[in-house]
């Protein structure tokens, strides 16, 4: 059972498998930080000085009575809150994953594109063929 184990998990698709994976979660740390870190506060800059990652509605209070300051402080207080800036940043997340590995693929596949076999030669033409050429030719010589 264990060399069947072994088998299995060193078969080249499992090995590539796991390393997409893991290759892909890096990915989505990046990403995840340019948004978070990068985008985001510049889209709220050109919004107005709008933080994203802060906006909630408040639908539930909780021990201490709001206002509350941010999406944290609903939390700390033992409220119940729709984060939906951080929606707004997950949305934003998954376009720019969605669109990296749109443009990989496309890479890739421009790649693997086979070269256009080359048109076969046309074969020569009939003797019909040819008669019918010079009936045409001299038809329009008149």
């Amino acid at each position: 059972m264990l060399k069947e184990f072994k088998d299995f998990a060193m078969r080249g698709n499992v090995v590539d498998m796991a390393v997409g994976i893991i290759i892909g979660a890096a990915f989505g740390a990046i990403v995840a930080s340019f948004v978070g870190d990068v985008l985001m506060p510049v889209i709220g800059l050109l919004m107005g000085g709008v933080d994203f990652s802060n906006k909630f509605m408040l639908l539930k209070e909780g021990a201490t009575p709001g206002p509350y300051a941010s999406l944290a402080a609903v939390k700390d207080a033992g409220g119940v809150a729709m984060a939906y800036g951080v929606l707004v940043n997950t949305i934003v997340n998954f376009l720019i994953v969605a669109f990296a590995l749109f443009m990989v693929i496309k890479g890739m596949n421009s790649l693997k594109k086979e070269e256009k076999a080359a048109p076969a030669v046309p074969p020569p033409p009939s003797k019909e063929e040819k008669l019918l050429t010079e009936i045409r030719d001299l038809l329009a010589r008149r």
